[in-house]
């Protein structure tokens, strides 16, 4: 298999981590794309235009990743438990999936990511949720809780034999619900939570790869292995895409 370039959209900043802390952790996802046979490329809102366009031009894939709140202007909401939020980013990650939208490429979307998701297909988020969080992330250990995947879903088929409840970690404070799902996705995956059932999977139906998941699978201490399916599915996604710009690159012995 060809390696197929996966733009990654980051933070290139975080109020409570300092740079150091933030490069560790954006270098989890792109470890992630690599275990599964990607060629990664990171960018944060402070790319020019120029380096966007070119990014989003070669991308094959897309993969949004965690981090700040999602402003609620984007759902035409007011702030009602959003803290820290990345109006920049949003702004970046908002055109990142117009693109892939406008090729048709593969989305993959990790908590904030699987909530700017929705919010761009038209859905909103709680945006205050007791309980989803131990220690702030990327502190471990990760609070856990069992994650149910609804049978019939692309999720599920990625899984294959998984069919006990699997413990995921949690590090998120906002959620999806299933009142505030977009129009167009599907539930795939559901967690309980004080305030009620949570969506912690998502994806859109048809034969595009268009998915997310509320819990942090690049955080491989804290996440089952099963997961690393989700990362391979997405990769192999990328690289049948046809018309892509980039064009990838060759992996010898494949």
């Amino acid at each position: 298999m060809r390696a197929p370039l996966i733009v990654i959209t980051v933070a290139d900043h975080d109020a409570d981590l300092d740079p150091a802390r933030v490069a560790l952790v954006n270098a989890r996802y792109a470890d992630g794309i690599r275990r599964a046979g990607g060629l990664p490329i990171l960018i944060s809102a402070n790319a020019t235009a120029a380096q966007r366009a070119t990014a989003f031009a070669s991308m094959e894939g897309l993969l949004l990743s965690g981090g700040a709140d999602v402003h609620p202007d984007r759902y035409n909401e007011a702030i009602d438990g959003a803290v820290e939020m990345d109006v920049a980013r949003d702004a970046l990650e908002w055109e990142a999936i117009a693109s892939a939208d406008a090729r048709a490429l593969p989305i993959f979307g990790i908590c904030r990511g699987m909530q700017l998701l929705n919010v761009h297909r038209g859905g909103s988020l709680l945006q205050h949720v007791e309980g989803q969080v131990g220690a702030a992330y990327p502190a471990t250990p990760a609070l856990t809780h069992p994650l149910n995947v609804q049978e019939g879903t692309r999720l599920a088929q990625i899984l294959g034999d998984v069919r006990a409840p699997l413990a995921v970690n949690s590090y998120h404070h906002q959620a999806v619900t299933p009142e505030r799902l977009a129009p167009g996705l599907h539930a795939s995956a559901f967690a309980e939570s004080p305030r009620g059932m949570l969506v912690e999977g998502l994806e859109a139906p048809g034969e595009r790869f268009v998915l997310g998941v509320q819990c942090h699978p690049e955080r491989t201490e804290s996440s089952p292995a099963d997961l690393e399916r989700v990362w391979a599915a997405f990769v192999q996604a990328a690289a049948r895409t046809p018309g892509a710009a980039g064009g990838g690159v060759a992996q010898s012995g494949t």
